[in-house]
């Protein structure tokens, strides 16, 4: 934990003295918008290159024209209520069901981890353990267990997501200074009141860091369980266009799944801005 601590804690006022210097000021001068877009034209232009001198072949690599078409397609198919919608639905029922179990268990297990002795010591060396793991190898486990349906791609979705959020709940419970700590036990505070008036507040940045990290797993979670069988949503769609070698659908796919997932973490970026609007401020504050 004191590694995560320190990193937690570590000033950015020191990395903007580095980073601003006046070999990459000019750089930092131009929008980010435009540095994206440039990187993305980048990007374009070379995957157009590798396809159209047929450096890989168009059936393993479709044409950047190709993947745009079947954008286009796949927009239209769920636009218009076609066979795609229903799977979305079903791919965006258990990232959500998956990712709020993920929260429930990972805040709970983080504060024990977090809070109490017995927690740190006795269970925090399981969770290490089942974290160094390879998630993706339950995923037969979780089918077996849960069978075919929705059941088994909640759970590995939550399963892949839980630990960003515990190791984050933790790491944020024991970033409180021990002034606070001493000033509360002054005060006269019992332990529970200490953790929802002071741990707990103090605690949200690093909570919320690991909430948007399980925000991305929870997506490669219920996708890899769709790919096992027995589902009927986009990570099914994707398998029947890959095993058709129909790799611009599989692209086009990819891409409108990408984009859920960017949507939910900015809705958990949106959550923070609005419940720790105070930890940008003390934070430039200490750089000043």
């Amino acid at each position: 934990m004191s590694n995560l601590e320190s990193i937690a804690d570590r000033s950015p006022a020191a990395e903007d003295d580095t980073v601003w210097t006046e070999e990459t000021s000019w750089l930092d001068r131009v929008p980010r918008a435009i540095q994206m877009l440039f990187v993305f034209v980048v990007f374009v232009l070379l995957w157009d290159l590798v396809t159209r001198f047929g450096l890989v072949s168009r059936i393993i690599l479709p044409t950047p024209l190709e993947t745009f078409y079947d954008l286009i397609f796949v927009g239209k198919n769920l636009a218009s209520g076609g066979y795609m919608l229903p799977a979305l639905w079903i791919t965006l029922k258990e990232v959500f069901y998956g990712f709020l179990l993920a929260m429930a268990i990972g805040f709970s297990l983080g504060v024990i981890v977090g809070e109490t002795a017995f927690g740190e010591r006795a269970i925090m060396p399981y969770l290490v353990a089942i974290d160094t793991m390879p998630k993706v190898a339950f995923a037969p486990l979780f089918v077996a267990w849960l069978g075919f349906g929705i059941e088994s791609k909640v759970a590995l979705a939550a399963f892949i997501a839980t630990f960003p959020i515990i190791v984050g709940t933790a790491a944020g419970l024991h970033a409180a200074d021990s002034n606070s700590r001493n000033l509360f036990k002054t005060m006269g505070a019992s332990r529970w009141q200490t953790l929802l008036k002071m741990k707990l507040p103090m605690a949200l940045p690093q909570v919320f860091t690991g909430l948007k990290i399980g925000s991305v797993g929870v997506m490669a979670g219920a996708i890899t369980g769709e790919f096992l069988g027995g589902g009927k949503g986009f990570g099914e769609l994707i398998r029947t266009a890959a095993s058709q070698l129909n790799t611009p659908r599989v692209f086009s796919l990819i891409l409108y799944l990408s984009v859920i997932g960017l949507g939910l973490f900015a809705f958990v970026s949106w959550v923070q801005r609005r419940f720790v609007f105070w930890h940008k401020e003390r934070v430039s504050a200490g750089g000043e």
